[in-house]
């Protein structure tokens, strides 16, 4: 659990200026004057457990740092954090796309991109790496675009890096979860080969680059070529299912279709 030894009305304001809003803005969408938000952010008046929800829902504030809101007001955590396992329902759900994903890759990460659970196809993929990119918790990013990770297969290095960067960023501004800015930090210290990983060659070719950027690799079966999407869940009440993203990935040509259909037949064992 994040802690603060910050004034709330610090962290009310930091929220609201990291949204760009205006506190006439943020005011009115919560139904309470603008002196009162004042009053509020320089401290001399303190919300309500019900007050802070309200201007957490419009500043869009993550679950973590909402309960970061309530210690700092005083009151106890709002949210819980329960352990994956612990989900009931939403747990199963996880598994339930994981496993029908089959053949193809799918995983499940929390805010900061640690590995929670994964299908085989996802799996399979990280075999064979370094045992120090695969210690738990094993971070997805880390493992993909290290030198010794799946960045010596992706043949679009370049491109897929610089998309997997955008998106660290957009979440630690989204965020501001703990640990985002250590990581970007470190991802963006990695480096590039000289032709940008296939770039200049076949890997920036690709039909499929002309509606998203795909996940290029090599394989002992050909070139693989993947297109992906994130599922979150909607409305969450839990810390830990707030922070859940479900990444799946698709093939993106008839090759990479028929070596996951190998893959789920028995014929190829390992992309």
């Amino acid at each position: 659990m994040a802690t603060t030894t910050e004034p709330v009305g610090v962290l009310v304001r930091r929220w609201r200026e990291r949204r760009h809003r205006s506190q006439l803005d943020v005011a009115l969408a919560a139904n309470l004057s603008t002196r009162h938000l004042s009053c509020i952010e320089t401290g001399r008046a303190v919300p309500s457990r019900s007050m802070i929800e309200r201007l957490c829902d419009e500043l869009e504030v993550p679950l973590r740092e909402r309960n970061v809101l309530h210690l700092a007001a005083g009151f106890a955590p709002f949210h819980p954090e329960r352990a994956l396992t612990d989900l009931g329902a939403a747990r199963d759900a996880v598994e339930a796309v994981l496993t029908g994903h089959e053949p193809s890759p799918a995983l499940a990460v929390n805010v900061r991109w640690e590995l929670l659970t994964a299908n085989r196809s996802a799996t399979a993929f990280f075999a064979g790496l370094p045992k120090a990119l695969l210690t738990p918790p094993v971070n997805v990013l880390r493992a993909t675009l290290h030198p010794d990770g799946l960045a010596r297969r992706i043949r679009n290095l370049e491109r897929w890096r610089a998309q997997v960067l955008r998106r660290v960023r957009r979440q630690l501004a989204r965020t501001a979860a703990e640990g985002l800015a250590e990581l970007l930090e470190e991802l963006e210290s990695y480096p590039v080969s000289a032709d940008g990983g296939g770039e200049n060659g076949q890997g920036g070719q690709r039909g499929q680059d002309d509606i998203a950027v795909p996940l290029l690799l090599s394989s002992e079966h050909g070139d693989l070529a993947f297109l992906y999407t994130t599922t979150v869940f909607g409305s969450p009440r839990d810390v830990t299912l707030d922070e859940i993203a479900v990444e799946t990935f698709f093939p993106a040509d008839a090759a990479t279709a028929e070596v996951l259909r190998g893959m789920a037949d028995g014929h190829a064992v390992t992309p």
